[in-house]
């Protein structure tokens, strides 16, 4: 009699993780919320600012299920895909659904850089629209905004006054506060967070102040 061997299936998908670790959010409309952040490994571009040089090429290939189990570990429901830029692998959507269809709330930090339209709907796109003080302004995909709901979150990074007025009439050009909230970060060392809130307040700028409340907490360290 021949025995049929039937083989144990597992998800063999894998990312190329950069680090996983558990804190506070620090920005996004979730600020100061416990979440899990994902950092992803890779990003095809090189933003004068950028605070995470580390991911460009650090990491290791870890498969679905070992990522989960370390998920599950912290406890928390709430998961941020971070980056590098996330979008660049091929297999975040796949994970990106199994995430949500295990009940997690999911957000991605996403440059304006890659297409959008494949992110499951329910995940929370945070997008990063590139200013002209970050050196790739010119990589934004306009194409992404008809992508977003009303849920998402457009975020710019303002480096100094003329980036800050950029964004204005980027603004308006492409009708944005009509497609989700908009967010004003202050790049770290660059722009003084009071100058940007009176401009704001001067210009009644439908946008919100972000404040990188992690940095405030533990200053620039790796993993929070």
């Amino acid at each position: 009699m021949k025995i049929k061997i039937i083989p144990i299936v597992s998800d063999m998908k894998s990312l190329i993780i950069n680090e996983i670790f558990y804190s506070i959010q620090g920005e996004s409309l979730n600020t100061g919320q416990p979440t899990v952040f994902v950092r992803l490994t890779g990003c095809p571009l090189r933003c004068n600012y950028c605070d995470t040089e580390y991911a460009f090429n650090e990491g290791r290939k870890i498969i679905f299920d070992d990522i989960f189990k370390i998920i599950d570990d912290y406890k928390c429901k709430n998961i941020t895909i971070t980056g590098g830029e996330p979008l660049a692998q091929k297999n975040i959507h796949q994970f990106m659904q199994k995430l949500c269809d295990s009940k997690y709330i999911v957000s991605i930090e996403t440059s304006n850089a890659l297409d959008i339209k494949l992110i499951d709907n329910r995940v929370t796109i945070i997008l990063d629209i590139k200013t002209p003080g970050s050196k790739e302004h010119n990589k934004n995909l306009s194409d992404n905004y008809k992508f977003l709901k009303k849920k998402d979150q457009i975020k710019f990074v303002i480096c100094n006054i003329e980036d800050y007025e950029w964004s204005k009439a980027y603004i308006e050009e492409y009708k944005l506060t009509t497609i989700c909230t908009i967010l004003f970060s202050p790049s770290s060392n660059e722009m003084n967070p009071q100058m940007l809130a009176e401009k704001m307040l001067s210009d009644r700028i439908n946008a919100r102040l972000q404040l990188q409340i992690h940095k405030y907490i533990w200053g620039n360290i790796r993993g929070k």
